[in-house]
């Protein structure tokens, strides 16, 4: 079977201008993490990026953020951007959501200050860059878990500093016992003697070299006796000699006599 041209031209024509469309549309991603967790009463970011075929501008992109509660499927405007940001006006989030993101940087981010439990939900990201104004949007599960009470930080907190503190006053003795010890060999001639004995083995210990003096001290007078002796038996040799003469003498003059 064939067709006049007249019918195929209008069909090439139409193709040729939805080919380009699904192009575009299929131009631009979205990129989120898949699910975040927060503490109750902090703030967190809601990451969200994105790339597309087109060029950006701040005039081209338009961001919309959604919230879906949990067990809902009613959906809630959280922040809008076109420009300039637009924090919402009314709602559990007005005075919480925040622009954190940079257009020209491919950043679409929020943040929520003071998250509450009511925040639990799944929050939507979409992205639009003329021409490309249809795209995935990106989804993130944010889930807000209780805060950490004051007492288990107080707990935690004296436990790491009494472990520091016993760390502490355990060096603390260690370095005055060292200190005290040194102070005591400096003032103690006795000991310093002993640590110069512990340092080199070759020195005598202080028990012989006490008796060596000692050794020394009593053979001094033992050789001055020696010497004194000898002069003093020579005088008694001479003196029993003299007798001896005087003895002949009376001997001699009686001898005389008779």
């Amino acid at each position: 079977m064939c067709y006049p041209m007249f019918r195929i031209w209008p069909l090439l024509l139409l193709g040729g201008l939805v080919l380009p469309g699904m192009q575009h549309v299929s131009g631009i991603i979205i990129y989120t993490p898949k699910e975040l967790e927060a503490a109750n009463g902090t703030d967190v970011k809601l990451k969200c990026t994105f790339s597309s075929s087109h060029p950006v501008s701040a005039k081209s992109v338009t961001v919309s953020w959604i919230f879906r509660a949990l067990n809902s499927n009613s959906d809630e405007s959280v922040f809008y951007y076109q420009e300039q940001p637009y924090p919402p006006m009314e709602g559990r989030f007005k005075g919480h959501a925040v622009w954190s993101g940079d257009i020209m940087r491919k950043d679409a981010s929020i943040t929520l200050h003071e998250v509450p439990p009511t925040f639990n939900g799944t929050f939507i990201c979409q992205v639009r860059n003329l021409p490309d104004v249809h795209g995935s949007s990106g989804e993130l599960v944010l889930s807000v878990v209780k805060k950490v009470s004051l007492s288990e930080i107080s707990i935690l907190a004296v436990a790491v500093g009494g472990a520091c503190g016993l760390i502490l006053i355990l060096l603390f003795i260690v370095m005055a016992v060292k200190f005290c010890r040194r102070k005591h060999v400096e003032s103690d001639p006795e000991m310093q003697v002993r640590e110069h004995e512990l340092k080199d083995p070759t020195v005598c210990s202080p028990e012989e070299a006490v008796h060596l003096t000692v050794f020394k001290k009593e053979k001094e007078p033992v050789s001055s006796d020696d010497e004194e002796s000898e002069p003093s038996s020579g005088d008694e040799e001479e003196e029993g000699l003299e007798d001896d003469d005087d003895d002949d003498d009376d001997d001699d003059d009686d001898d005389g006599g008779d």
